[in-house]
């Protein structure tokens, strides 16, 4: 039975690189995947990555970060970062959010992060947004999460890395409990808010941050 697990996993994995492939039958050699976690929260940064896997490397359980739990989701993490050609950070906080607004700071993360990869892509897989100011060849596909391996690596890496900055910012400002809900709207996260006001982490852009008195 485990056999066949394996095998079963292996098939389902292989059926993320479709995208890849058709990036190097048509001449790539480095094909970076792109994605962001933190878009939705009304506290702390967005962060995006880039990564570069190497063709069809086996990854076991790779998936949309929302869709694998948070203890495989660390242990992948460390994997993807151990086995990809390279790996890029971008991260954009609360302050340049409510500057520029949500969908343009994670373009800017997402900028950020392909930067810093060390080597140069000649392919971008993005989930869903466009860098129409990024001079590379790029494909944006919906739910890219899902059905490509390179996007799915950037997504753990950014959820994994966006956690880590939330639970230092619960280290600063426990009463939040962003331990708990990395920033979004819980309940519990709503109630923090309304007896103790926004942080300076908090989007202050975002509803219901915006309607509360700043101190």
């Amino acid at each position: 039975m485990r056999q066949k697990g394996d095998k079963r996993e292996q098939e389902r994995v292989a059926k993320l690189y479709v995208h890849e492939e058709n990036c190097y039958n048509n001449g790539s050699k480095l094909v970076a995947g792109v994605d962001e976690a933190g878009r939705g929260p009304l506290a702390g940064p967005v962060v995006a990555s880039a990564v570069i896997l190497p063709p069809l490397i086996f990854l076991p359980g790779l998936n949309d970060s929302k869709l694998v739990a948070e203890p495989k989701r660390t242990k992948l993490s460390r994997e993807i970062a151990a086995r990809a050609q390279s790996v890029g950070i971008g991260v954009v906080d609360a302050a340049l959010i409510d500057k520029h607004n949500i969908l343009e700071a994670t373009r800017m993360a997402m900028k950020i992060a392909i930067k810093n990869l060390g080597v140069t892509p000649d392919f971008l897989l993005i989930d869903a947004v466009k860098l129409a100011d990024v001079d590379i060849p790029q494909l944006n596909l919906i739910k890219g999460d899902q059905i490509s391996a390179s996007i799915a690596a950037a997504s753990i890496i950014a959820k994994v890395h966006r956690d880590k900055i939330m639970m230092d910012i619960h280290r600063e400002f426990p009463q939040y409990g962003f331990n708990q809900h990395k920033g979004y709207g819980t309940k519990a996260h709503l109630e923090a808010l309304s007896r103790f006001g926004p942080c300076p982490y908090h989007r202050r852009s975002f509803a219901p941050v915006k309607d509360l008195p700043h101190g």
